[in-house]
């Protein structure tokens, strides 16, 4: 088994720490080799996504990933910018579809800032489409505008669009996934307004028909963000496109009281992998030692499960992680009055403990 170790920035290099000690003490065979990604590696050589790194990847049977991002590379043009190798990856690698759980766990009610009634027992599955849509469509750019409400001034432009394909692809993953879970499929789309998302919906029905015994219903994506808030526990699987799923995720992960607590995967159609926690690089408290590094291991053991065909061991992580919750111990983003406050390190250390 062959895992791609890029840590990348900001607090990537701590999580990751964590989270390969704890794939250490399983008693699996890896091979592991580290890798620079985003700002590190645009430091090193002059590009957020080296060959050398993407090489790596694509041999790899799966990707432990950090983050990456510095608010000192934004004056860089656009495809030098940190972000730009998690798109190349996705991009080069074939990763589709994305999956963004976000569970509440028992001992986490607390952490949330809804009521305690609304988000008990939480469990939704955001499955986004992850390689179409306006973040990889073209045309794009920047230009004089020759007409509209401003001829003549500066303007940007992005375009929308997906294929049948693509839309059948995601929509056979989500609904899959949900015979697994709930059997409910909530399909999110903007149809009454665009037209790249009435065929979404059109797909997404027809797609259902071979899945009688899941529930499909469709939701505006204004909608679904407020009924997010409002009843979240209707949710089930939530599949939708790449931009109304990178923001309704988000929206999700603070349901759960902690983005910090949230695991991704991002797969392609061979199964292979990037596996990294929903958060980003916030560079405001790298090197602080106060990260929380639960989405990484958690992270891990959905790696274990989707690629590397381990799923006692992750099992093993998902527990140990529970323990570790129900001892009190607390990264600040999640630390209430009567916990115990630890640090990244100390965190990692529990969870390791923990498997015993």
């Amino acid at each position: 088994m062959k895992i791609a170790v890029l840590p990348g920035d900001g607090i990537g290099t701590e999580i990751v720490a964590e989270a390969v000690k704890v794939l250490h003490v399983l008693g699996l065979s890896f091979e592991m080799e580290t890798a620079l990604v985003g700002g590190a590696a645009y430091e090193a050589h002059g590009h957020p996504l080296p060959d050398a790194t993407l090489k790596l990847a694509q041999s790899a049977d799966a990707i432990l990933f950090g983050a990456v991002g510095d608010w000192k590379y934004d004056k860089l043009e656009r495809a030098l910018r940190p972000e730009q190798a998690i798109l190349g990856l996705r991009k080069n690698l074939g990763l589709f579809a994305n999956f963004r759980p976000a569970i509440c766990y028992e001992q986490l009610v607390d952490a949330s800032s809804l009521k305690p009634e609304l988000i008990a027992g939480l469990d939704i599955l955001i499955i986004r489409e992850l390689t179409g849509d306006i973040y990889f469509g073209q045309p794009r750019g920047r230009r004089v505008a020759t007409d509209g409400h401003f001829p003549g001034a500066e303007e940007a432009f992005d375009t929308m669009r997906y294929s049948r394909p693509e839309i059948e692809r995601i929509a056979h993953v989500a609904f899959q996934a949900a015979r697994k879970r709930g059997k409910h499929v909530t399909s999110v789309d903007k149809a009454n307004v665009l037209e790249t998302f009435q065929l979404w919906k059109d797909v997404l029905t027809e797609i259902g028909k071979e899945y009688p015994d899941v529930t499909l219903d469709h939701m505006y994506v204004d909608n679904a963000a407020m009924q997010l808030v409002k009843k979240p526990k209707f949710f089930d699987v939530v599949v939708t496109g790449n931009m109304f799923g990178d923001i309704l995720s988000d929206e999700a992960a603070m349901l759960t009281g902690s983005i910090g607590m949230l695991p991704s995967a991002s797969l392609n159609s061979k199964n292979q992998g990037l596996y990294e926690p929903s958060h980003g690089s916030a560079p405001d408290i790298a090197g602080k030692g106060v990260a929380n590094p639960l989405a990484t291991i958690l992270s891990a053991a959905m790696m274990l499960r989707f690629s590397l065909n381990q799923a006692e061991a992750a099992d093993r992580i998902e527990v140990a992680v529970k323990k570790v919750l129900a001892q009190g111990l607390r990264t600040p983003d999640i630390y209430s009055e009567g916990t115990t406050k630890v640090g990244t390190r100390e965190m990692g250390e529990a969870v390791v403990k923990a498997l015993g």
